[in-house]
């Protein structure tokens, strides 16, 4: 089963590397990206042009040492006693993360998770577009969530088809969630992120993330009752 959980990601070729071989980014990596380019992208709607290692690794919580270790996966670009180029490093990574490519992003499961994310605004402004929401409870399929109308997920090949969706979002409970993936994964589609409650199986080429919020809240409790029990710490 392919997993961006172990899977080292491909940088792209940004302008003027054309013919560079991709280089390969650890996932631990990968993930700390995400928060520079947030923090980024928060420096430039403050107006900031320039920023230290010093400040960018506090802003995103990690130490100067691994973000400057980290950029150098994608290539280093800040000048000794100067910094970073903020505009520049945040092209620079959304590149690297494949976020200057077209994604829409299809939602499977139109209950009170699935309609919170077809909602939620902040995909947009990161270069997601939600083009479809489905559901299988026929009171359900016409409505309207957001500026979406519900599609019937019997119709799920059809609409992924039509919209070119080339991600999609499981909000299933476990005992549907194999089929519908199995489905979408037949369709073509080779990026899936899973709510459901259950171990998907994919084939090889597939990359599945899966996102347990109990498990997460679990993890939680063990950590504040440790940090609640005497002489213990978090």
């Amino acid at each position: 089963m392919a997993s961006l959980d172990s899977t080292p990601q491909a940088v792209p070729d940004l302008p003027g590397t054309t013919g560079t071989p991709a280089k390969q980014i650890p996932p631990a990596a990968v993930a700390r990206l995400t928060l520079y380019l947030r923090a980024l992208n928060t420096l430039l709607a403050e107006g900031v042009e320039r920023v230290s290692s010093e400040s960018l690794a506090e802003a995103s919580g990690v130490s100067s040492a691994t973000l400057r270790k980290d950029l150098s996966h994608v290539g280093s670009y800040g000048t000794r006693g100067v910094g970073y180029e903020v505009q520049y490093l945040s092209r620079h990574i959304a590149a690297a993360l494949g976020l200057t490519h077209d994604w829409k992003v299809a939602i499977v499961g139109a209950g009170n998770l699935g309609k919170a994310l077809a909602r939620y605004g902040g995909f947009e402004s990161r270069g997601f577009d939600v083009v479809a929401i489905f559901d299988a409870d026929q009171m359900v399929v016409g409505n309207e969530v957001g500026w979406l109308r519900v599609s019937d997920v019997a119709d799920l090949e059809t609409v992924l088809h039509r919209t070119g969706a080339n991600m999609v979002v499981l909000a299933l409970p476990a005992a549907v969630a194999q089929d519908v993936c199995d489905r979408v994964v037949a369709s073509g589609v080779r990026s899936i992120l899973s709510f459901a409650p259950v171990m998907l199986q994919v084939p090889e080429g597939v990359n599945l993330r899966k996102v347990d919020m109990a498990t997460e809240l679990q993890i939680l409790a063990y950590h504040a009752q440790r940090a609640q029990a005497p002489g213990q710490t978090a």
